[in-house]
């Protein structure tokens, strides 16, 4: 018989004890919160296009989650890979960025966009 247990009377992440598939190949979370992540979104959207591109055409032909694991990791690969070359490159302006959504979205102005100073340099 299973039991009802909130939510919030755990303090630990939910991590799901099911194993993946061995076919899939393991790959770490990025590790960012949803405010880093929309900072980088448009330099994930170019860097990452042809793994997105893949990943959508294999949603499209399957609804069938398992189907598309093998995309979704190279997809979570490459946008992982794009934030340690933005850390490393331009650390500064890209944390000002995203702890301006984190603390204050709506009052981002776009000076502070990393787009201004992320395009001198070379990500990819």
């Amino acid at each position: 018989m299973s039991t009802f247990k909130s939510g919030s009377s755990s303090t630990a992440p939910y991590v799901d004890p099911t194993p993946l598939p061995a076919n899939v190949p393991h790959v770490d979370e990025i590790g960012v919160t949803s405010a880093p992540l929309k900072s980088a979104a448009f330099f994930i959207g170019a860097h990452c296009k042809d793994y997105n591109d893949d990943f959508m055409l294999c949603k499209q032909e399957s609804p069938d989650p398992a189907h598309c694991l093998k995309e979704g990791r190279r997809v979570t690969r490459c946008a992982a890979d794009l934030i340690e070359k933005m850390r490393a490159s331009c650390a500064q302006t890209y944390d000002a960025h995203w702890q301006c959504l984190e603390n204050n979205n709506q009052a981002c102005q776009r000076p502070a966009h990393p787009s201004d100073s992320y395009g001198t340099y070379r990500l990819g």
